[in-house]
């Protein structure tokens, strides 16, 4: 129980003042004209403007708080190296029982694990939490058992009380660590990229070793190994060995010794893209799809077109050889037989045979095929003619043979049934509607083995006809009027993309293969990804960095499209395997950011450290003893730390009487003035 007094006036403060003014300067009049009862007057003064300010005494029934103090446990990734897990334990557990003696103190206990999203070790923000739900006045301190590498440091809450840390580094730690320091996300095929990367030790480590291995493996495969200095930035040149996503794998051995060997591994995943796709477009007898082809290919920045037409009809007769009319010479030897191969794509549009491009030049264009270039032929009434370029080196490669029969009707293309499970024509019926415009010709063919018919004409008739040739693909489009959509005919229809798919797919472009399996990874969770012309697929075999093996079914999300999720729980290169395709991805941070600095430190918390007092220690050296200071006193030394006491209460009651009763002031105010009467009345 404690006391003190209060005061409550009963009138304003300024009004008591000026009554206090007025009655000082009457006091002052009175000694200075020579009144003999003017102190006996001034006493009651005081006593009068004494009960105005209205004195009590009040007293207060308290009960002690406890002070509290915070124990925040380091359970991040780096915390589970070498040992500094179980050291952690102990030295909490010790902690918590030396705190439980006192009995004025009650322990918080805050544990702190990995953050999500690679945010490593987030102390400082649980320790403001912690603080959040707690009265200042009570904190006494706080104790951080961890390696000292926290990655919010700018979340460090302001301390009311000293702030300790006891780190569980060793001497003789130390890390070899392999750091990217520049990655491209692209880089063109065919072209040298360059990696800027870092192996360096950190700590005790061992003396006189000035190289180390370094493997790098692309996609999974097998590892390439060189020798590369330690300690100093190196710049790597590779080129990638094919479009779409690859996976750069980075490694080097773990050596004995050192804390962990999960920095020794990047990963960068680089998009190889083709720096320019090269297209040869040779037309025949012109026509209003024409400038189609141009449009489409022109429109792309990353085609290279050359664009030959024969602009002469055959049925004009001038006595002047095809080979003279042009305005330039046309290149034939040039392009097809010596450059032929520096093209992705040769796209003959109503193109027949005319003594233009002799028999050897076609023989060489079948040879570009085979080896893995593309041709795609759109078709007019010339391909079912007797010049139609089918008959000769041709026939063995396209995937239909025309019957000489032309369809002079109206028709609506449809996607087959494989053609909904093909890349190039999947999902046109629901991203653009089933409604199409009609086209107006068609040349009637059979198909040959080998092909896949994705679009069906008049009669359900073979419209589009896909096939590979080797390691090359052909496409026949059998009707020369899709320019009939990009003119809105009836409603139009899909001509852009329709051809823009098929263009690239001819060109093997990965997102278009018919066959493939890949994954699109978000944080720990992928989302693997498998096309097929086949109905069913098997399950996916997973393989995880540790080298176990999981399978996975998969679920037909869209006609050819199936899909399965999987979550992760490790950081790095993942495989996976169904049937005949393999694919690789990696999960989580190429570096994650709990292993970039494995040492343990002060560094990083000491200014914060400094500003409360407090100290840093070492677990090695084993546990301090805990003391009480002062608040503003040195609160760490040697083997010891300290905690401020707080003296926090609570106030249970309260009790307030008036120190001056109306009854006694009228009594004395009465009895002071009446002296001060007398003795005046008596002089």
């Amino acid at each position: 129980m404690t006391g003190t007094v209060v005061f409550d006036p009963l009138l304003p403060v300024w009004l008591i003042g000026a009554l206090a003014a007025l009655a000082g300067a009457g006091l002052v009049l009175a000694a200075w004209r020579g009144l003999a009862g003017w102190a006996l007057r001034a006493l009651a003064v005081l006593v009068i403007l004494g009960a105005l300010a209205g004195p009590a005494y009040r007293q207060e029934e308290r009960s002690p708080l406890r002070d509290i103090v915070l124990l925040v446990e380091d359970q991040s990734a780096s915390q589970r190296l070498a040992g500094r897990a179980e050291a952690t334990e102990t030295a909490a557990e010790a902690l918590a029982a030396r705190l439980a003696a006192r009995e004025n103190i009650e322990l918080r206990r805050v544990a702190v694990g990995d953050a999500p999203d690679n945010g490593g070790s987030r102390v400082m923000g649980a320790l403001s939490e912690a603080m959040a739900e707690l009265p200042r006045g009570r904190i006494a301190g706080a104790i951080v058992l961890s390696d000292g590498q926290v990655h919010d440091i700018e979340a460090a809450p302001e301390m009311p009380a000293p702030l300790h840390l006891l780190h569980t580094g060793r001497a003789g730690d130390w890390d070899r660590r392999l750091r990217i320091d520049n990655a491209p996300a692209f880089a063109i095929l065919g072209e040298e990229l360059r990696l800027t990367l870092t192996i360096s030790d950190e700590g005790a480590a061992p003396e006189g070793v000035t190289t180390v291995p370094l493997d790098i493996a692309v996609d999974g495969a097998e590892p390439m190994r060189f020798e590369v200095p330690l300690g100093r930035e190196m710049t790597l040149p590779l080129t990638l060995p094919r479009a779409g996503r690859n996976v750069i794998q980075f490694s080097t051995p773990a050596a004995e010794g050192e804390l962990t060997d999960r920095n020794n591994t990047a990963l960068v995943q680089v998009n190889g893209v083709r720096d320019r796709l090269r297209v040869l477009l040779v037309s025949g007898q012109p026509h209003a799809g024409t400038r189609t082809w141009r449009n489409l290919l022109k429109s792309d920045s990353s085609v290279d077109l050359v664009h030959f037409t024969i602009l002469r009809p055959p049925e004009k007769q001038d006595g002047v050889p095809v080979r003279e009319l042009s305005l330039i010479a046309f290149p034939t030897r040039e392009l097809f037989l010596e450059k032929v191969d520096d093209f992705d794509l040769i796209i003959f549009d109503r193109y027949r045979r005319r003594g233009i491009l002799p028999t050897v030049y076609l023989e060489n264009v079948r040879r570009y095929v085979e080896e893995g270039g593309a041709v795609l032929l759109a078709a007019g009434p010339d391909f079912a003619g007797a010049e139609s370029i089918w008959r000769g080196p041709f026939e063995a490669m396209v995937p239909a043979r025309p019957t000489a029969r032309v369809l002079e009707e109206g028709f609506r293309p449809r996607v087959t049934d494989p053609g909904r499970r093909h890349p190039v024509t999947a999902g046109l019926e629901e991203g653009f509607g089933r409604d199409w415009g009609r086209w107006l010709r068609q040349i009637e063919v059979e198909a040959q083995a080998g092909g896949e018919v994705v679009m069906s004409g008049a009669g359900d008739r073979p419209l589009l006809l896909l096939d590979r040739v080797g390691e090359g693909r052909v496409a026949l489009l059998a009707s020369d009027q899709a320019w009939l959509w990009g003119r809105g005919y009836e409603g139009g229809g899909p001509q852009l993309e329709l051809l823009r798919r098929l263009a690239h797919w001819m060109m093997k472009e990965p997102e278009l293969e018919e066959e493939a399996l890949w994954a699109e990874a978000t944080g720990q969770e992928m989302r693997i990804i498998r096309r097929s012309l086949s109905d069913r697929v098997p399950d996916v075999e997973i393989i995880t960095p540790s080298g176990t093996t999981e399978a996975r079914p998969l679920e037909e999300v869209a006609p050819g499209r199936f899909e399965a999720l999987y979550e992760g729980a490790e950081i790095g290169l993942y495989r996976l395997r169904n049937g005949d395709r393999e694919a690789v991805i990696g999960l989580g941070p190429a570096a994650p950011v709990e292993f970039e600095r494995t040492l343990a430190t002060d560094a990083v918390l000491g200014p914060v450290i400094a500003a409360t007092g407090g100290g840093a220690l070492a677990l090695a050296d084993g546990l301090p003893a805990i003391r009480e200071v002062r608040a503003g006193r040195p609160a760490a030394g040697r083997g010891w730390i300290g905690i401020t006491p707080r003296g926090a209460y609570e106030t249970e009651g309260v009790r307030q009487m008036a120190l001056l009763p109306p009854w006694l002031v009228l009594l004395l105010a009465a009895g002071l003035l009446i002296g001060g009467w007398l003795r005046e009345g008596r002089r």
